[in-house]
């Protein structure tokens, strides 16, 4: 096709395949049935100047990453931004966890620090999630309208970048004797309280 000069889009094509030649282009033991080659949309910086959005600071785990970006879809969030240091949102895994919701919700890759002045120009409230003592429970949050919550890595949390650049520090407290929650978990429950 590049010898030609034209796009993918320029070339539509649909070929029948055999249940084994499917089974190893899907990579799953189950596939859908349906396996398709597609350009990517050039990013662009998103406007940050109203809606609610979620950060993705370096999250590792691609499962993690779709989960949070099909939760964010149905808590009706503007967008996610995932750090350039997340998993990729074009994984097989990360494309199975969504299940469809980056068809319809934005979803953007950029630096931290880009995101943070980005987010900083356009006067958008950046919640950081972490356990410390500067942080405060998500229930005594105000409502917000427009704000970035930010979800950090699975091991190290936010980034000490991300935390002095917050506005707000927020937490979910817990009554039991478990350490932490898992990041997909947290940010489905402060997710859906905050919209």
């Amino acid at each position: 096709m590049a010898e030609h000069g034209g796009k993918l889009a320029d070339y539509p094509q649909t070929v029948l395949v055999t249940e084994e030649i499917l089974l190893d282009l899907a990579d799953s033991q189950t596939p859908q049935g349906i396996v398709a080659i597609v350009q990517k949309e050039e990013e662009q910086l998103p406007d940050l100047t109203s809606g609610k959005y979620l950060f993705l600071e370096d999250v590792q785990d691609p499962g993690n990453v779709g989960t949070m970006i099909r939760t964010a879809d149905a808590a009706g969030f503007s967008g996610v931004i995932v750090s350039s240091k997340s998993a990729d949102i074009y994984s097989l895994k990360t494309l199975r966890s969504m299940q469809g919701s980056h068809f319809h919700l934005p979803i953007y890759r950029m630096p931290v620090e880009t995101f943070v002045e980005e987010a900083k120009k356009s006067h958008l409230l950046i919640l950081a999630t972490t356990l410390s003592q500067n942080s405060k429970d998500y229930r005594e949050l105000a409502r917000l309208e427009d704000f970035a919550l930010v979800m950090g890595n699975e091991g190290q949390g936010i980034s000490p970048f991300m935390a002095d650049q917050a506005d707000q520090l927020v937490h979910i407290s817990m009554k039991g004797q478990a350490e932490s929650l898992n990041v997909a978990i947290a940010a489905g429950i402060l997710m859906f309280y905050l919209s």
